[in-house]
Parts: structure tokens; sequence; C-alpha cells
């Protein structure tokens, strides 16, 4: 396959794809720092708050729950115990405000999805990882939800869960093309199984899921959402 004639399916990924979803996370991360203002500065405060997250990565996987619990962990950690009730109930109402945002569709997104879905040669599917109520919620709160075909959520996104989801569409890698805004979790892996990826950066990365650049005789680099069409000459 030389082309992206043969592409018979198209996955997205959700956050910073679709919609925003990490700037509301550092906004977050912000007020905690503040919250906690007392036991130390925000740099140290935010590298603690990385540190525990990828420790407790296995146990609580992606998502605002997760975040939540890291948050309170965190503050805990930090003052050394001496975090008040009240404190720890502002850091949860912070992290509650994750699981309400709006997902409202990035500049060209609902557009592009519409196109795409005119065409009738491509099955459409959302596949990202998360929580599954968080994330059904979200693309419920988007208006995107009838765009799709499928729907994929999981706990992470490498080798193994991309060859299920091309088991799961019966299709063979090559007829796939993964979107999305992490090169570590919506690209890399996809173009190891002998996938097609298109990566369309987002202007804020979460620190773990960044990784050098690189190209790839199957990688498209974008700026826009819309330019997908062209690509993809709808």
């Amino acid at each position: 396959m030389t082309n992206l004639k043969d592409i018979k399916a198209i996955a997205f990924d959700a956050d910073d794809t679709l919609w925003d979803n990490e700037t509301f996370f550092l906004e977050v991360e912000e007020g905690m720092c503040e919250i906690l203002s007392d036991f130390g500065d925000a740099q140290t405060i935010s590298k603690s708050l990385f540190e525990t997250e990828m420790a407790n990565m296995e146990d609580y996987g992606y998502g605002a729950m997760a975040f939540t619990l890291s948050l309170v962990e965190n503050a805990i950690k930090v003052s050394h115990g001496k975090v008040t009730a009240s404190q720890i109930h502002r850091i949860i109402e912070l992290g509650r405000s994750l699981l309400r945002l709006s997902a409202t569709p990035l500049e060209g997104v609902e557009y592009t999805l519409q196109m795409l879905k005119n065409t009738g040669h491509y099955k459409l599917v959302v596949f990202t990882k998360g929580e599954l109520l968080t994330q059904e919620n979200k693309l419920k709160r988007s208006g995107l939800l009838p765009y799709f075909d499928h729907v994929v959520i999981v706990s992470d996104k490498q080798e193994q869960q991309y060859t299920d989801l091309c088991k799961t569409l019966d299709i063979k890698p090559e007829e796939l093309l993964m979107v999305g805004n992490s090169l570590k979790s919506d690209i890399l892996p996809a173009l190891n199984i002998g996938a097609w990826a298109v990566h369309i950066p987002y202007e804020v990365m979460w620190q773990h899921e960044v990784i050098d650049d690189f190209e790839h005789s199957r990688l498209f680099q974008l700026n826009q959402f819309s330019e997908l069409q062209k690509l993809l000459t709808i």
C-alpha cells in the first residue's frame, strides 16, 4: 500500500484532538498550587504532582477521577499531612469541575467529520483512553456522537489495543488511519502495527505524552483538523 486510497476506517483520539482538555487540567493544577501555596512554591508542588500521577498510573489509569485522587494524595504529601479538610474539599471540587467540561468541538472538527461521514467511504471511530463514563459523557456533550460508527474507550493505547481495534473493525492494520495529537499514544503505536497516522499537535501537551518529533513514511503532519479534507481529497 503506497497511499491512503485503501483506508477503510479512520480512528480519532478525543481529548485535545476533537475538543480541548489539557488546558482545563492545567487550570486545575494551578488552582491546587494556589490552595497549597503555604506548603511550597508552584513549581515544586507541580513537580510533586507529576511524580504522584506517574506512581499511581498503574492503579488509577488516566482521566479526571484518577487525576483528582492524585491531587488529594499530593496535597497530603507536600503538606506533610497538615492540609486541612477545607483545603481538601476545595481541591476535590476543582477535580470535579473536570467532569462537567462542555467538550466544545475544536475549530473545523464537526464540519470535517460531517464531510467524512457523507462520503460513505470510511468507518469513523472514536478511539480514546480514559475513564469510560467520563469519556462517554464528554462525547455526548460534544454533539459529535452521531458522526461515529464505533466508540472504543480503553485504559491505555499501546500496540495491542490498536491490533484489537483492527480486529473489532474487521480491517487490516494498513487499512486504518489514526488521527491524534499525541505522538506517544496516538501515532507511534499505530505506525508500529502497520497503520497510517495523522498528527495534529495541540497548543498544550501533558508532560507524560511528550516525545521527540520524528518522521515516517506513513505519518502525515497537519496544523489544522480541517486539513484532513485535503489530505483525503474529499
